[in-house]
């Protein structure tokens, strides 16, 4: 049979065949699981080598269960035949013959009828035909050879061969066919072919008992999970992926108010499950699945449920699987050490309303605390810097600016403890400040007040000062936090964080500050939009943009990019050119708000100011790149700046020619990153143009772009500076972690008061804003409250 599949291909498929069999990935890149056991965390997926997919019914078959779902049997192909190129064993474990059979008995059924009643009534009108139950057995049989040969249609797209295999109970109970079914599919595989395997419906018998499902060596073939495990074991497979309808394995029925989904599933931890009914096609349903996959887990095949019909996931649900992303439910013997990530957002959210309902003096209580604890605890602290930074020096793996980065010193915790003081003062004047009292009708007051925005999600690299600073903010704020910080900073990071949450437990909110220390991606952490509500990248343009990325549902607060301009006017100041630039340039190039590019006024192109630019620069070390209008005034001209959209993070700047001042603003447009733009010149007619008219975060008029900082705007602090439009713009410090709300203060009031035949009129009376009014309850802060306003 397999002989005469490869028989009837053609030449130039056959050849591409025998070619993929000579040049698959070696076997050393998938190693496999080690010594029988199966992988105990999803990351260690990747290098899984024979793989079980297993399609669910509902996955294989439509809506209406007649018929196949060919768009995502197509998606779940191309996949699968992505893997088998990169030197992996594919095997196929489907359903769908029963309902493609249904489908054809049916369309013959009708067309059968059609004609009997076009002969007896001699014209071509057809009545209301009713249709016999369809038999699953007889399905079974008329649909098998469809289903096989458009799966052999699908794959020869790919250059791959497919081969069928039918079994049943009885091929894994006889010892003598489970060895010829393991010798047939071994050799397939080592042919390079992937085997589609199905029951054999159209003989199989009933579903037996569930007594079986207790012992590890046996396990009854009744449905296609039962299947999929089995031949799994048998094939000692290392990962079994079992697609269904549902995005994975839940504590309670899907669909349920309370239902969550289980990231990581421990089977000691199925007491704790609770089960809905069967899927809608098929004999199996979600216990059905789970005793399965623990029955394969404990014979040494890792598992993984995952959602198969979802139109958004469907085209790489099983390649983000193996790549080891944070998809369905993942089978584990190994019982997680903590929290899963959810849980830990759930936990800090529920302690972050508790931080927001104290009073502001509370939460500077805690914030003082926490700068008395960097100052108290700095030996253990630098202790585990040193090891941090000892470990980062010996990979070798960190440039000399992040290993500055990384390194913390007496003086460095000294001043953050500074900062942390201003932050506490701060922190008296945030949560429930009244922005705008309105007295909308008499005994009708409105007001909009701050309020935190919820859980912040905040991830940054080799920069462990980053930790208390945002965890201050986020306590002043009232918002609950969530940190992932870099590997590279973890023994600090730990210690950092349990200082932190030793300062929050003084007033009862310990868990409001949560430090993510799981395998977990920064991928799989984006994709909670329901959990999370602002994401905020510490780190190089290159994490932001990752996280911008893969964020779809969260807003991001950054910017990718720090492509900042200097403008020298005509009539700029020769020392305050020289200064401002190589303040701009040199005194930290790594910063976001270094000067990347230098843009110079044709005018002042060989003039003594030009010069002493040049040989300012020159004997700072920058490297300088021709921008194209620069070179073209040039004989010789430095380097041509391959982009006038780079990011340099060095001793290296662009330098470019413009004809005006609008000349300058229409580059920053096309060019810059709307981070921060400086001009240079005594007019000050042009430099207010200058200024009202760049669209940037931050635009400065004879000052350095390094000025774009929060510390040095007065915010005490910064959680980074964003370029977004809405929400905070520039740095972002306390005031950028706040939204608002509306109170309404009504004495019985409803709308059809206001209505023509209503006895009230609106006065929309603006009111003085003070403090916020008692009884306004922003958490459990009460001010007096001014009855008069309601009154008069």
């Amino acid at each position: 049979m397999l002989l005469q599949r490869l028989c009837t291909r053609s030449p130039l498929d056959l050849q591409r065949h025998v070619c993929r069999l000579l040049i698959r990935t070696p076997a050393a890149v998938l190693q496999g699981r080690a010594n029988g056991s199966s992988f105990a965390y999803r990351s260690e997926l990747r290098h899984a080598k024979r793989i079980v997919v297993k399609l669910g019914s509902a996955v294989v078959t439509r809506g209406d269960e007649c018929g196949l779902a060919l768009g995502r049997l197509a998606s779940i192909v191309e996949q699968v035949a992505m893997l088998q190129n990169q030197g992996r064993e594919m095997m196929i474990v489907t359903s769908g013959a029963v309902a493609f059979g249904k489908q054809r008995l049916r369309h013959e059924i009708l067309l059968s009828q059609s004609v009997r009643q076009a002969l007896h009534s001699g014209h071509n009108q057809l009545k209301d035909m009713a249709l016999p139950v369809l038999e699953a057995r007889a399905c079974a049989a008329a649909g098998q050879s469809g289903l096989m040969a458009l799966y052999e249609a699908m794959f020869t797209q790919y250059s791959t061969c497919t081969a069928q295999i039918l079994v049943t109970n009885l091929d894994f109970h006889n010892d003598d066919k489970r060895q010829n079914l393991n010798s047939t599919l071994r050799e397939l595989l080592r042919m390079n072919i992937v085997p589609i395997i199905n029951t054999n419906d159209a003989v199989v018998s009933a579903p037996e008992p569930n007594s079986d499902l207790q012992g590890v060596n046996v396990i009854s073939i009744k449905d296609n999970d039962s299947l999929a495990a089995r031949l799994a074991v048998e094939m000692k497979a290392d990962l079994l992926i079992a697609l269904s309808d549902v995005e994975g394995l839940y504590d309670s029925p899907p669909g349920t108010d309370d239902a969550k989904l289980i990231d990581i599933f421990y089977p000691g931890d199925q007491q704790s499950i609770t089960f809905g009914t069967k899927s809608r096609v098929g004999l199996g349903g979600m216990e059905a699945k789970v005793k399965a996959a623990v029955w394969a887990l404990q014979s040494g095949t890792s598992v993984v449920i995952a959602n198969g019909t979802h139109p958004k996931v469907t085209g790489h649900v099983i390649t983000d699987i193996v790549e080891g992303k944070k998809v369905g439910t993942f089978f584990t013997e190994i019982k997680p050490a903590g929290p899963t990530v959810e849980q830990q957002t759930e936990v800090a959210r529920s302690c972050g309303r508790t931080l927001a309902s104290l009073h502001p003096g509370q939460r500077g209580e805690i914030i003082c605390q926490l700068a008395e604890l960097l100052t108290e605890r700095k030996e253990e602290i630098l202790a585990a810097n040193k090891m941090d930074m000892d470990l980062a020096i010996n990979a070798g793996s960190l440039s000399a600016a992040l290993l500055k980065r990384l390194s913390l010193s007496p003086s460095k915790l000294n001043s953050l403890a500074i900062g942390l003081r201003q932050i506490a003062v701060a922190a008296q004047d945030s949560v429930g400040r009244v922005l705008r009292r309105t007295r909308v009708a008499h005994n009708l007051v409105l007001e909009q007040i701050t309020v935190p925005i919820g859980v912040l999600l905040v991830i940054f690299e080799a920069r462990p000062d980053c930790l208390p600073q945002v965890s201050a903010l986020a306590i002043a704020s009232g918002n609950a936090l969530l940190l992932k910080g870099g590997k590279e900073a973890a023994n600090t990071n730990r210690v950092l964080h349990q200082i932190t949450q030793e300062a929050l437990s003084m007033h009862g909110v310990t868990d409001a500050v949560q430090l993510v220390s799981t395998r977990e991606e920064i991928e799989d952490l984006c994709r909670l939009d329901k959990m999370i509500d602002l994401i905020i990248p510490r780190g190089s343009s290159q994490l932001v943009r990752e996280i911008q990325r893969a964020a779809k549902g969260i807003p991001v607060l950054g910017h990718s990019e720090g492509i900042c301009h200097v403008y020298i006017d005509t009539e700029a100041d020769i020392d305050k050119v020289i200064k401002i630039v190589r303040d701009s340039k040199c005194d930290y190039p790594a910063a976001c708000n270094s000067m990347e590019t230098l843009l110079i006024h044709r005018d002042v192109l060989r003039t003594p100011l030009f010069d002493q630019i040049i040989d300012m620069l020159r004997t700072e070390q920058v490297k300088i790149h021709a921008g194209p209008q620069f070179a073209s005034y040039l004989t010789f001209s430095p380097s041509e700046a391959k982009s006038l959209r780079t990011e340099y993070s060095d001793l290296e700047c662009c330098l470019e020619v413009v004809d005006s001042m609008q000349d300058a603003v229409d580059h920053i447009h096309k060019y810059g990153s709307f981070h921060t733009d400086t001009i240079i010149t005594e007019n000050e007619d042009t430099a207010e143009k200058f200024l009202h008219q760049v669209d940037s975060a931050c635009v400065f008029w004879n000052a350095s772009s390094r000025f774009a900082d929060g510390y040095r705007f007065g915010l005490g602090a910064e959680v980074g500076i964003s370029t977004a439009r809405i929400h905070a713009r520039g740095p972002v410090g306390l005031e950028g972690l706040l939204t608002s709300k509306w109170v309404l203060r009504g004495d019985g009031h409803t709308a059809a008061d206001f209505s023509d035949h209503g006895t009230m009129t609106y006065l929309h009376e603006n009111l003085p804003v003070g403090e916020p009014l008692a009884g306004q309850k922003d958490g459990n802060q009460t001010r007096d409250f001014d009855s008069s306003l309601m009154d008069a």
